[in-house]
Formats: structure tokens, sequence, C-alpha cells
């Protein structure tokens, strides 16, 4: 059977909705063993095999949203499409599932940790959401176009450009905090030592979020967003 496309946006939107709850149902049991009085930083210490094990969760969450992508695309932007758009619609959902089940985030400014590839990522719940936001936006573009009949949306190279840079800066201020705290307490000696590894996770369970930097942020979202607003109008110029 062959999916119509507004059958393909409904079945990518269950899936991400369910992978959602999933993985926020593998944070709920967490939290039950090891916050068991709610969730705050510095981190409690876990188990090497937990760790590793959670690294992998979180590396093939991001495999199952690509696979996703794959099949319900046809060509490489319709599956990058689908691809930020699962990945949005999971991240949300997973924070609106802890909140319905923990009453957690307190707020959209509560820190959480928002990734651990390749180093760990935090800052307030309100930046991912309003990253996802934006996915969600590009997404639904590329997704209209398609729709137009004999007409196939090419992101042409600048605009990919603007998006990468907009993402990267996003990405440097999820890490900068955290990237802060392990400089002002590493030496550049320790950097090279073979107990790096273990210094690192002794120092993860220390770490205490101070500050989230907004302007990174913020100059990373808007340079996103005036990419996406590049890809519109350059959609909108081809099929007028």
């Amino acid at each position: 059977m062959i999916l119509k496309k507004h059958q393909i946006l409904i079945w990518v939107s269950i899936f991400a909705i369910a992978m959602g709850i999933f993985e926020g149902s593998v944070v709920v049991y967490l939290r039950a063993l090891y916050y068991p009085e709610g969730f705050s930083f510095p981190l409690v210490p876990m188990d090497n095999h937990i760790v590793i094990t959670e690294l992998i969760r979180e590396l093939v969450s991001l495999f199952m949203l690509l696979s996703v992508g794959i099949i319900a695309g046809k060509n490489f932007s319709q599956r990058f499409a689908w691809f930020i758009y699962s990945f949005a619609i999971w991240d949300i959902i997973y924070y609106v599932f802890l909140w319905i089940i923990l009453e957690w985030p307190e707020s959209l400014l509560t820190w959480d940790i928002l990734f651990l590839l390749p180093i760990t990522w935090t800052g307030p719940v309100i930046a991912p959401v309003l990253l996802s936001i934006l996915m969600i936006l590009l997404a639904m573009i590329i997704y209209h176009f398609n729709l137009k009949s004999n007409f196939k949306v090419k992101i042409s190279r600048i605009e990919w450009l603007i998006l990468i840079l907009g993402s990267f800066i996003v990405f440097t201020s999820f890490i900068w905090d955290y990237s802060r705290f392990l400089l002002n307490n590493l030496s550049l000696s320790e950097l090279q030592d073979k107990t790096l590894v273990d210094k690192l996770f002794n120092l993860s369970i220390k770490y205490i979020p101070e500050s989230f930097n907004w302007i990174l942020f913020l100059s990373g979202f808007f340079i996103i967003a005036f990419g996406i607003a590049f890809v519109y109008r350059h959609c909108k110029k081809l099929i007028s």
C-alpha cells in the first residue's frame, strides 16, 4: 500500500509522538531510581554500564529518527524535512510527557541535560523547544512546496550554509557552560592524561549550571530563522 502525502504526515507524527512518550518513560524510570526526590544538579553518580547504555540509547534514537526520514521521503530534501520534523515533535512531546507524569520541568526556564554526545549539552528547556518550533516550520515549508505538482524543493548552497552556521552557533551555546566548567577544572596536562575519561566522569557529577549563553543561542536562532525565510522565498519564486 502506497501512502498519500497527508497520510505520511499523520504516521510520522504518530511515530514521533510515540517515541517522545517512550523516551520520556525511560527517564521516568531513571529518575525514580536515581532522583526519588526530584531531578536537580549536580548529577547523581551512575554505574558505568548505565552511563554507556544512556549514550547508546541517545545514538540509536538519532538513527531511529533518521530511518523514518529516509523511509518517508522520496528525495534528500523530503528525507531531511521528515527527520527534523520527527526530531522536533519527539523533543516537545518528551517534555510534555515528563510534565504530565512528574510535573517537571517546573518552568520553561528549568535547566536540563539536553544531550550527551559528543559532549554534554545543557540549557533551559525553552531553548530546545524554541529550536524544535523552527525545525517544524522548516519541515512544513518543504512539505508544503513538495505538495505542489511537479515541484521538488532543493535547498540552495547559500541556504545550507546559513542553516548550518546557525545550527553550529546554537550547538555552541548548549555546550558553552559545561565546556567552560571543564576548562576551568582541567589543566592542559590533564587533558592529555590517560586517565582523562575518569577525570571527566568525576567532574561531571560536580557540575552545576551557572549561566546560559543567550546571546549565542539567540544569534544562532535568528540566523536559522533567516535561513528558513530564504528557503521559503526561494521556493515561492520557483512556483510563481
